[in-house]
């Protein structure tokens, strides 16, 4: 489904009811606007799914990968 919202004064964006109803956002939710080539795409933050996708992207990287990255960097 298509919702539309304007942009207000302090480019403050109002999300549709349905829409929030839709994602199951609630005031005080945070979301997470990402930017794409196609737009703009909102989704809501979910403190759990951001920890899985951080440790997803951290996985196989370890403590002395991170040591000898930082030390190539810094020319040792």
């Amino acid at each position: 489904m298509t919702y539309h919202a304007k942009v207000i004064a302090g480019g403050k964006i109002v999300i549709p009811a349905d829409l929030r109803r839709e994602l199951g956002i609630k005031d005080g939710d945070s979301v997470v606007l990402e930017a794409g080539v196609d737009g703009i795409m909102l989704r809501r933050e979910d403190p759990d799914a951001a920890l899985l996708r951080l440790r997803r992207g951290l996985s196989g990287y370890s403590v002395d990968q991170f040591l000898r990255e930082r030390r190539a960097d810094w020319g040792e």
